[in-house]
């Protein structure tokens, strides 16, 4: 029997759907008759762990006892660990390496990889299965997603999302806003951030005036990539201007200024910082205070700060992720969708009828109550619906990641979700929107931190790496790399 594997990656976009639809010749009506006494057997890979396994297990394994025994499918799901794991393994499918499986019939998927299968014709064309009314039920920018060219063919379905938030240590927040009339209005802008981090800095290194220069972070975020690319979004910029698969870069040098002097520039003043592999890691060693990262982080949170020294229980503040001061009120959008491989009618029609038993609202929920990810469908994007669902399945969720669900739910019909188009280096693209000024800043911090340890003064110090000319070299260096990349 052949054998498949999963894959699953996410991310974010929002454009209307229309914009992808009407020209598909595919109606969506294509059916194939199976057989239950002679089932389907179909191979999901995804990258889930942990809880979110847990919950797609039995989510499955609900399918094959009900609807898969009624229509004869039959679905087994293997994790291929990471999601740069389960990317991997698709690409090594799809290169045919040596030693690799092949595709499995769907798999978890990123639009950037679903794009590189699509472009290798690995991908089935979704509107063969899925009618108008059917995709005009998911939420208008997750669905568009899919649609890689504008040809109205769709290759990802969204099967769950997710954006970003920030979260806020509210046990070490309220005595620093009390004693310095910091506001959590004033963390509603990138710019504010800046300014409250500064303001944390000073008064933590008041608290030792013989030790000097040792005032603490108060800020991180977890992924560059967003900062660049929602950023510029609010600024009125794409900074992947992609058509028909082709992508004209938008490094417009004002933008890229502004986006230096909030990060890198606080970074090595140290009013922000990234210790650990995730900034919830950086809140529980109380390194910084708050944070942004993706809904999904919210479950991470920690309950206790423990810094070696003590340990002490904290709650925590959720509220929407600054914006560019000005910018346009634009959130990320990201989350793995899936994509179903091409193979035999049998097996496609099979893999579309579980994708729409695993998008249903019901399941849907379930499966973001574990996870803090979004249900995709219109209709579950409420919150009446989050709580009849969690009742009606006596589920026990983690209130941290009720409170984001519920944060995010309330008013979610006027939030305006953006992600760019997919191309063929987006994901080489990405990573260096990930890494190049991130991994500058941390790496100049370190040379600060040491020069101020040998005694120059703090001022003195920061004053090359602060300057024009430092901003002209690492501009052009980007620029540089980021075009090497997408090319």
């Amino acid at each position: 029997m052949k054998r498949w594997s999963v894959a699953v990656l996410m991310i974010t976009l929002s454009m209307p759907f229309f914009a992808g639809c009407g020209t598909s010749q595919n109606s969506g009506t294509a059916k194939v008759k199976l057989d239950p006494d002679n089932p389907v057997s179909l191979t999901v890979w995804h990258y889930y762990n942990g809880a979110q396994q847990a919950t797609f297990d039995t989510l499955v394994e609900e399918f094959n006892a009900t609807v898969g025994k009624e229509k004869g499918i039959y679905v087994e799901e293997y994790s291929q660990g990471s999601v740069y794991d389960l990317e991997q393994a698709v690409q090594s499918a799809i290169k045919g390496e040596v030693g690799a499986d092949d595709l499995p019939d769907i798999f978890s998927s990123y639009a950037d990889t679903a794009y590189y299968a699509q472009q290798e014709g690995k991908l089935v064309d979704l509107t063969q299965y899925f009618s108008e009314d059917e995709l005009s039920s998911y939420v208008d920018s997750y669905i568009e997603e899919g649609y890689f060219q504008d040809d109205g063919a769709l290759y990802l379905l969204p099967v769950a999302k997710s954006t970003e938030i920030m979260m806020i240590n509210k046990t070490d927040w309220e005595p620093f806003a009390a004693e310095t009339g910091s506001s959590l209005d004033e963390l509603k802008t990138i710019e504010g951030v800046v300014d409250v981090a500064e303001h944390y800095y000073e008064w933590t290194d008041a608290k030792t005036p013989d030790i000097p220069d040792d005032g603490k972070a108060f800020y991180g975020r977890d992924s560059m990539s967003n900062y660049f690319i929602i950023g510029m979004k609010q600024m009125g910029k794409e900074i992947f201007e992609v058509k028909n698969g082709e992508v004209t870069l938008n490094t417009d040098k004002e933008s890229m200024r502004r986006l230096w002097d909030d990060y890198y520039v606080p970074y090595v003043k140290g009013y922000f910082e990234s210790y650990g592999k995730f900034r919830s890691d950086d809140v529980k060693t109380g390194d910084i205070l708050a944070y942004t990262g993706a809904t999904s982080s919210a479950v991470y949170f920690p309950d206790n700060v423990e810094n070696g020294e003590e340990s002490y229980p904290i709650d925590y503040i959720i509220q929407d992720a600054p914006i560019m001061q000005d910018g346009e009120n634009y959130m990320v959008q990201q989350g793995a969708g899936m994509a179903v491989t091409k193979s035999d009618d049998a097996h496609e029609y099979a893999s579309c009828v579980f994708l729409k038993w695993i998008t249903e609202k019901e399941q849907n929920l379930r499966f973001g109550c574990d996870s803090s990810y979004l249900p995709v469908l219109k209709e579950a994007n409420k919150v009446e619906t989050l709580d009849k669902v969690i009742k009606d399945n006596n589920i026990e969720i983690n209130e941290k990641s009720y409170d984001c669900l519920k944060y995010i739910l309330e008013n979610f019909d006027q939030k305006k979700f953006y992600t760019p188009k997919s191309f063929r280096k987006g994901y080489d693209a990405r990573k260096i929107l990930d890494y190049n000024l991130s991994d500058k800043a941390v790496e100049d911090k370190t040379a600060i931190d040491a020069a101020i340890a040998e005694g120059t003064s703090r001022d003195e110090v920061l004053e090359s790496y602060l300057s024009d000319e430092a901003f002209e070299n690492w501009y052009n260096d980007f620029c540089s790399s980021l075009s090497a990349a997408a090319e």
